[in-house]
C-alpha cells in the first residue's frame, strides 16, 4: 500500500485570485538612489596643504617672533594635547578601531614603541631649535634632502643593502641643496647642525616604523601610530623641558603669547595628523609626492611674505635642482616620462588652440629665466657705491643746490 501512495499536492489546482495582483517589491525599491555626495579629493589636499605650512609659520611664529625660545616646551604641548585628544577620540570615535587590530603587547612596546618615540622625540626637539636661527625657507630647502638622509640610514642600520644606483639617483638633492646652502644669505651654523640632526633623527626613525609595519600585525595607520607614540614621547620630552627649559621660563612669557594662541597652535598640530589619514586613503602617492612639493614651495614664498627673507638667485636655483631630483627619486623615470609625454600633448594642444597665449608663455618664462641666470647667479664685479653723492654732484653742476 505505501508503495501505491503517489504525492499529488502539486498536481492540486490553485484558485484564481480575485482582485488584482499586488506587487512583490516595492515601486520606490525600483527607481535608482541618487548617489551620496561624495567630497573631492582636491579638497583633501588643500586642507592638507593648509595645515602643514600652518604648523610650521605657527610654530616659527611663537618661537621667534613672539620670542618664546623654548622650543622642548612647546614640543612638549603638542605631544600632550595629541595625547588627550587620541585618547578621548579612541574613546568616542570610531576613527581609532584600526587599533583593535594591532596585537600591541608590554614587550612589544618597550621594544619598538619606546625607541621609535625616542627618534620621535629628537626629531620635533631639533627641528623646534632650528627655528630660532634659520629662516622658514631655509629649513625648507634642507628638509628636500630627507630621502638622502633615510637611504644612508637603511644601509647602515642593514635593513636595504647598499645601492649605488639609488645613491646616484639622490645626488641630484645632494647638489642642489649645497647650492643652496651656499647662497643662503643669512646662514647660521648651529641652526644648520640642528636641523641636519632633526633630519637624521627623522630618517632613523621611518626606518624603525618601516621595520615595524613590515609585520602584517603592526599595521597603523598615521592617527593609531599618534595613539601610541604620543604618550612615551610626551613623558619624555616632558623630562628634558624640566632639566632644561622650565627654570628658566615664566608665565609672563607665557601670557604674552597667550593661552588662546597655545591652544589653537596644538590643535592646528593635531588635526594635521588627522588630514594625513584622510588623505592617504583617498589619493595616491604621487598626489602625496607633487603636493609635497607644493607645500614646500609655498612655504618659501610664505617666509618671503611674512618675514621679508632674502632669497638668492642661486638659492633659487638651488633648490630648483634639489625639488627635481626629490621628485624623480620618488616617481621614478618611467612615471616621469608618462607625465611628460601627457604634458607634451597638452602644450601642443593649447598652441594649437591659442598660440598667441602660447608665444607670451615661452617669451616670459625666457625673460624669468635669463633675468635669474644674470641677476642672482652672475658675480658682481662693481664695486658697492653710493649713488647718491654723484647725483648731488650733478645737481650742483646744472644750478641745482
Amino acid at each position: 500500500m505505501a508503495d501505491e501512495k503517489t504525492r499529488t499536492s502539486g498536481e492540486i489546482p490553485r484558485p484564481e485570485p480575485k482582485g488584482p495582483i499586488l506587487p512583490t517589491t516595492s515601486v520606490d525599491a525600483d527607481k535608482t538612489q541618487p548617489p551620496k555626495p561624495t567630497i573631492h579629493p582636491s579638497l583633501y589636499v588643500i586642507v592638507w596643504i593648509s595645515l602643514s605650512s600652518s604648523v610650521i609659520l605657527f610654530n616659527k611664529w611663537i618661537l621667534d617672533t613672539l620670542e618664546f625660545r623654548y622650543p622642548v616646551i612647546l614640543t612638549t604641548y603638542h605631544l600632550t594635547f595629541a595625547t588627550i585628544a587620541t585618547q578621548l577620540m579612541a574613546r568616542y570615535t570610531s576613527l581609532l578601531d584600526g587599533r583593535k587590530s594591532v596585537k600591541m603587547t608590554g614587550r612589544v612596546y618597550l621594544r619598538a614603541i619606546v625607541p621609535i618615540g625616542v627618534f620621535f622625540s629628537l626629531s620635533l626637539i631639533c627641528g623646534n631649535l632650528t627655528y630660532l636661527y634659520l629662516s622658514v625657507a631655509f629649513i625648507q630647502m634642507i628638509k628636500a634632502t630627507t630621502p638622502v638622509a633615510v637611504l644612508l640610514s637603511s644601509w647602515a642600520m642593514g635593513l636595504a643593502p647598499p645601492n649605488m644606483k639609488q645613491l646616484m639617483n639622490v645626488s641630484a638633492i645632494v647638489v642642489g641643496v649645497m647650492i643652496a646652502s651656499f647662497g643662503e644669505i643669512k646662514f647660521v651654523w648651529i641652526g644648520f647642525f640642528y636641523q641636519l640632526g632633526g633630519l637624521l633623527f627623522e630618517a632613523i626613525r621611518l626606518n624603525l616604523v618601516q621595520a615595524l609595519l613590515s609585520s602584517a600585525e603592526y599595521k597603523m595607520d598615521p592617527l593609531v601610530s599618534l595613539y601610541y607614540f604620543a604618550p612615551i614621547c610626551a613623558a619624555m620630552n616632558g623630562i628634558v623641558a624640566l632639566l632644561w627649559e622650565v627654570p628658566k621660563v615664566s608665565m609672563a612669557e607665557v601670557y604674552h603669547v597667550g593661552l588662546a594662541t597655545f591652544f589653537l597652535n596644538g590643535l592646528c598640530a593635531f588635526l594635521l595628523n588627522v588630514s594625513v589619514v584622510f588623505l592617504i586613503g583617498k589619493t595616491s602617492a604621487v598626489v602625496m609626492t607633487l603636493c609635497g612639493v607644493l607645500k614646500d614651495v609655498l612655504l618659501v614664498l610664505a617666509s618671503m611674505l611674512i618675514w621679508a627673507t632674502p632669497i638668492s638667485g642661486l638659492q633659487a636655483f638651488g633648490y630648483s635642482i634639489a625639488l627635481g631630483g626629490m621628485v624623480y627619486y620618488k616617481l621614478g623615470f618611467d612615471a616621469l616620462k608618462g607625465y611628460a609625454g601627457e604634458a607634451g600633448r597638452q602644450w601642443a594642444e593649447f598652441g594649437a588652440a591659442r598660440p598667441a597665449a602660447r608665444k607670451i608663455v615661452v617669451i616670459g618664462a625666457g625673460l624669468l629665466f635669463v633675468f635669474i641666470l644674470f641677476g642672482g647667479l652672475a658675480p658682481t664685479y662693481a664695486p658697492e657705491y653710493d649713488p647718491s653723492q654723484y647725483l648731488a654732484g650733478a645737481a650742483e653742476k646744472v644750478g641745482f643746490s
